[in-house]
């Protein structure tokens, strides 16, 4: 039943197979969905480090090439609470392979797209391959495994981003230079489909729960953890992406570090997401309002420490790392937050989560940029420590209760 506080439901009465008594947690559909999600950011991430000759191949420019990446996103935040909606009657693992499926040929029309329309199509595609999937994972996971085990669930999901955000551009840049760029595209499908067929193997049978609808997402917004978790996401995701956007003009100009050692502290960041990822699904296994409230904390002291003492290359770099772990820690918090809150409405919750972070991606660099052509990119950086540390005061004063 709900608690008429907080419109938390508990979600063995929902479905008794997804309560805590259930004995068999499905790990290997948990890692396939680790690979989904690996084969999709690496996809995601390939144009960044591709659009160069992407763009002299279209015969168009690299500022017009880079709309495949606007593209994306836009369809991903539009993807993301409506896919349950369009879904709803469908046995989830039939969704999931689906969108794995989209991911598939999303990358085979990279590959040999002859032109922008084509490219753009493909990235379309990929956007809605991107925004279902985030949607959707959290609410598969409550599925697979009992709630308790949920932060680590996500944690083993999240471990494909953050591995994909290590590897995607540096081995993209690799691949594209030696072979071309379609060749990056074609390896991203063979991962595609190596993805598919290990959910193929270990997806159970996941009929719908509920049916969703537009009606369905008002409902779940009007809960108020909902609310201040969706609140938290706005902060978090706008004051990274306001400070984090321009962290390579901050150390070329504060610390005055080389192209190389810049990649090497980029490189740092992306490992320390990596290793982030793991402790945050660890402590939100032990306490889920201190693992949500001291990634936001960690980014605002990392952003205060490049600020005050940024002109020192070793703290520049350890504060970029310490950013890349705290950073890599949230989504694990966050999106069990969300589960723990609407339980019997997951996929919903997922989706305004999607929606809500991919509007914040877009205000924080919008934002940032502004401040940066203002006030110098120290501002970025100021108003990420000051958004980021609200999000912590309000998880701290609002946040999830420890669940029993």
């Amino acid at each position: 039943m709900a608690d008429p506080t907080t419109g938390v439901v508990d979600a063995a009465l929902l479905n008794p197979a997804d309560s805590d008594e259930r004995a068999d947690p499905a790990w290997g559909a948990v890692v396939s969905l680790a690979l989904g999600v690996f084969g999709l950011v690496t996809a995601e991430f390939l144009p960044a480090s591709l659009l160069t000759p992407m763009a002299h191949d279209l015969g168009v420019t690299e500022g017009v090439a880079g709309q495949a990446v606007t593209a994306t996103a836009i369809v991903g935040a539009i993807a993301a609470p409506t896919m349950a909606i369009i879904t709803r009657r469908m046995d989830r693992r039939l969704v999931m392979w689906m969108l794995t499926s989209f991911l598939i040929l999303s990358n085979l029309l990279a590959t040999f797209a002859a032109s922008l329309p084509m490219l753009l199509l493909a990235r379309v595609v990929l956007g809605v391959a991107l925004g279902g999937f985030w949607a959707m994972s959290a609410a598969m996971a409550l599925r697979l495994v009992p709630m308790r085990l949920m932060p680590r669930a996500m944690s083993i999901i999240l471990t494909g981003v953050s591995l994909a955000t290590v590897t995607a551009a540096p081995v993209g840049a690799y691949v594209g230079n030696i072979w071309g760029w379609r060749t990056a595209f074609m390896i991203a499908t063979t991962v595609g489909a190596l993805a598919l067929l290990v959910q193929l193997a270990t997806i159970p049978k996941l009929p719908p729960v509920g049916v969703a609808s537009f009606r369905t997402l008002l409902d779940v917004l009007k809960r108020p953890s909902i609310r201040v978790a969706l609140l938290v996401v706005l902060l978090v995701a706008s004051g990274h992406f306001a400070g984090f956007t321009y962290v390579r003009p901050f150390l070329e100009e504060v610390p005055v570090l080389d192209i190389g050692t810049i990649s090497l502290v980029l490189l740092a960041y992306g490992i320390g997401g990596f290793f982030g990822n793991i402790a945050g699904g660890f402590l939100a296994e032990r306490n889920l309002k201190t693992a949500v409230a001291l990634a936001p904390l960690l980014i605002a002291l990392a952003a205060a420490l490049m600020l005050i003492l940024g002109a020192s290359p070793t703290v520049a770099a350890a504060a970029v790392a310490a950013w890349g772990f705290a950073f890599g820690a949230v989504p694990v918090g966050l999106q069990s937050w969300l589960v723990r809150a609407a339980p019997d409405q997951a996929e919903s919750a997922g989706g305004l989560m999607v929606a809500t972070f991919q509007v914040a991606i877009a205000l924080g660099a919008v934002f940032g940029g502004l401040l940066v052509d203002h006030a110098g990119v120290a501002s970025a950086f100021a108003y990420c420590g000051i958004a980021t540390l609200l999000a912590a005061i309000v998880v701290f004063l609002r946040g999830p209760k420890q669940a029993a």
